[in-house]
């Protein structure tokens, strides 16, 4: 077999083509944030109002404090004492958790776009451009032929 015939199978067994690239598949990823933040705050708690009477054979006695107030008073040799409540909202500290979640989600995509040409090759242009590929190949075989054969010829002599 000739040495140009195995340089033309070898040019018509490389091809010429654009490069594509390849499209990654979406990736999607979670996080999940999680915060608990402590709340004190102040609750009221309403105490009942409570009355109670005691009859005694002793001296008189006299009581008060911010719940309750004691009065006792001596008539005919007996004690009479009476205690009441007072309507009172006693603060108390409460602490309370708030949790909030909350989710990110990351999505990475590969957004393929068409882009429309304004106009299309007319017949003539398109018959250039495949016209211009087939020259530059056969170019291309005809100097490896020329260098090929000069060669060849220069070893032969």
């Amino acid at each position: 077999m000739k040495p140009s015939a195995l340089l033309a199978i070898a040019l018509i067994l490389t091809a010429c083509g654009t490069v594509r690239p390849t499209l990654s598949q979406d990736s999607t990823r979670v996080e999940v944030k999680t915060v608990v933040e402590t709340v004190h705050d102040t609750a009221y708690v309403q105490l009942p109002v409570i009355v109670e009477r005691v009859a005694t054979l002793d001296t008189a006695s006299v009581l008060e404090n911010k719940y309750a107030k004691s009065a006792a008073m001596v008539s005919g040799g007996v004690l009479t004492h009476s205690l009441e409540t007072k309507p009172v909202k006693e603060p108390v500290s409460v602490e309370k958790q708030i949790v909030y979640r909350d989710s990110l989600v990351y999505r990475d995509r590969v957004v393929t776009e068409t882009v429309e040409v304004e106009k299309k090759l007319s017949a003539w242009q398109s018959f250039k451009m495949k016209a211009g590929g087939f020259s530059i190949v056969l170019l291309l075989i005809v100097i490896l032929y020329t260098i090929i054969t000069n060669f060849l010829k220069l070893k032969l002599l």
